[in-house]
């Protein structure tokens, strides 16, 4: 009986080892992607973070220092062009213009004054030649004199005159300088920030000694992005080229910005790359009513673009060009093929591959690698 025993496990022992070395292995499950035509593009995106900006932005201050007598606008108002926005204490300037007003009044009194006795002067000397031209008792010197008198008279006269004018360019100059503490839109835009304060004493900026400006203006009807793109890519871009816009304040991609302005030189900072600053404006009027200067930005410039290409996402391909085919029986074969347009997310394939082949997507899977067989996942 126990003969019997031993034999019986012999036996299942054999069949057991036969088992597991016949057995085949598990096959690994990868996730896949069929080729297939679809949209690839070229791009050309920013190093570091752009910034959204203002197309026009001035930081206003007055051409005088003075005491702020009045301030007539509040943060966040639109203004219009021209308009008053700040004024410096002016009482003596404005003064200094009555006084040349009335100048003026009083410089043409005197000239009326004078050019009228150089009109007299002038109708006696016309008398007293028709006399002497008739040898009617006037003598040569009485006439010489008479001449003299009104060409006299008629230099005052323009004297007067010439004193007008040097009044209204008095009056101009004082006009001039109550216009100085004055400080006005030089666009339609919105406050930005105020920082003056009624009673406060404000100054210009001394030349290179920054000072915070009485008024932040910004024109938020035009935005755009400055971005740095490194030197080696922005010898493609080209000004208008399609520009897409991601802001981390939006969810959205937009692409509906163009190429405004390519530095004429580059930037050369400490510790980091040098780039050539790009500008990106943009032309949406939707945009435009949501984004806010300072938002952080980035682009991406399209360089050239296919509507219908055969393409492979970028998590299908290995070094040197290669992907895991999906071939007969599902057993993976390294492929080569050559690639054309490229971007972050998809590659062009410009031969090598054909539409309908599948390639293995979860690259990064243990054991995935060529000659396995795979189980496709649904």
């Amino acid at each position: 009986m126990l003969k019997k025993l031993l034999a019986a496990a012999g036996v299942l022992a054999s069949a057991a080892v036969l088992y597991y070395f016949n057995k085949a292995p598990e096959r690994i499950e990868v996730e896949f992607y069929t080729v297939k035509a679809g949209e690839v593009s070229a791009i050309v995106s920013n190093t570091r973070v752009g910034t959204v900006k203002a197309c026009r932005r001035a930081y206003l201050a007055p051409a005088t220092g003075g005491q702020v007598a009045g301030l007539h606008v509040e943060k966040g108002e639109a203004v219009k062009e021209n308009q008053l926005l700040l004024e410096v204490w002016n009482a003596d300037l404005k003064a200094q213009v009555e006084l040349n007003k009335a100048k003026i009044k009083a410089s043409y009194t005197d000239a009326e004054q004078v050019c009228q006795r150089a009109a007299g002067a002038e109708r006696e000397a016309a008398r007293f030649s028709k006399l002497r031209s008739r040898n009617q008792f006037i003598s040569e010197d009485q006439l010489d004199k008479s001449v003299t008198e009104a060409k006299a008279q008629r230099a005052q006269c323009q004297g007067a005159e010439q004193a007008i004018e040097v009044s209204k360019a008095q009056l101009a100059v004082a006009q001039a300088a109550v216009e100085r503490t004055f400080i006005t839109a030089p666009f339609d835009g919105t406050v930005a920030e105020i920082n003056a304060e009624l009673g406060e004493f404000v100054t210009p900026s001394p030349p290179g000694i920054p000072t915070l400006p009485a008024i932040d203006l910004l024109d938020l009807s035009c935005l755009y992005i400055s971005a740095p793109i490194d030197e080696v890519d922005a010898g493609r871009i080209r000004l208008g080229m399609q520009a897409c816009v991601s802001l981390d304040a939006f969810p959205e991609k937009r692409c509906t910005g163009k190429v405004s302005r390519i530095a004429p030189y580059v930037q050369e900072k400490e510790k980091q790359a040098r780039t050539v600053e790009v500008e990106v404006k943009i032309t949406d009027a939707d945009d435009l009513k949501l984004w806010l200067p300072g938002y952080s930005a980035d682009i991406e410039v399209v360089l050239a673009e296919k509507q219908n290409a055969l393409r492979l996402p970028a998590e299908a391909i290995m070094e040197n060009n290669t992907v895991l085919l999906i071939v007969h029986d599902d057993v993976l074969e390294e492929r080569t093929f050559v690639p054309g347009l490229s971007n972050w997310s998809f590659t062009e394939i410009a031969s090598g591959l054909q539409e309908g082949d599948r390639v293995v997507t979860s690259m990064g899977k243990e054991g995935v690698a060529a000659g396995v067989k795979v189980r496709l996942a649904p």
